[in-house]
């Protein structure tokens, strides 16, 4: 993937998030990690009481959303009208959970964003990332957010590599993305918009729209 293709612009919809000012300035998607939180808790208390209710420090639950109660929340939190937290879901908290996504039983969020109608329905991971609108993580699929080494987190394009400055970026999964079951997205994972993962992969560095990852170095174009 080229420079082009990593721009938030080609690879989310941010007409479908909550969160969409926190990309103001930004040209790349993971910049807006280090925001999240005190994005939160600058737009939490702004949220319409009639909407939303405020349930502790930090934390803003809309009254039309499903919360298991079961589920562990930890702010600072924004989970969005409609949205499903299922059973035993582990929020570690600076998430954003947008309309009609589907937080499984649990699965476990810490520093992310998840646009509206995403599903991570059963035993997923999701750290450091952004999930899309309509993206897609079948059961046991994970974001693995953190080198084995501990240096900064590099993602490839055509003229080398991004020095993306975070010793903790998971993944990118854009808009309508299907990743399958038990799959691994290794740091600094960018895939692009209405993508396929095959269940079972080790997905590493980007795999570009509207493609088929069978394996590492076997990609796909959908036709």
């Amino acid at each position: 993937m080229n420079k082009e293709e990593l721009k938030t612009e080609s690879l989310l919809d941010l007409s479908k998030t909550l969160a969409a000012k926190i990309f103001d300035g930004l040209t790349f998607p993971w910049e807006a990690l280090p925001r999240i939180s005190e994005y939160i808790l600058s737009v939490g208390p702004t949220l319409s009481e009639e909407e939303y209710e405020q349930r502790g420090d930090g934390i803003w639950v809309a009254r039309s959303a499903k919360v298991a109660p079961t589920a562990y929340l930890s702010g600072p939190l924004i989970i969005c009208p409609n949205a499903e937290v299922r059973h035993c879901a582990f929020i570690r908290g600076s998430a954003i959970i947008g309309m009609e996504s589907v937080i499984g039983n649990s699965t476990e969020l810490k520093n992310c964003i998840i646009f509206q109608k995403a599903q991570v329905p059963h035993y997923n991971y999701i750290g450091d990332s952004v999930l899309g609108y309509m993206a897609h993580l079948g059961a046991g699929a994970i974001t693995s957010n953190l080198k084995s080494d501990k240096s900064i987190v590099t993602v490839p394009d055509d003229d080398g590599r991004i020095n993306t400055e975070l010793k903790k970026f998971g993944a990118i999964v854009g808009d309508h993305v299907e990743v399958g079951c038990n799959s691994v997205l290794n740091p600094g994972t960018v895939i692009g918009r209405g993508s396929t993962v095959y269940p079972l992969s080790m997905v590493r560095g980007t795999i570009p729209a509207n493609s088929i990852y069978k394996k590492q170095g076997e990609i796909a174009e959908k036709i």
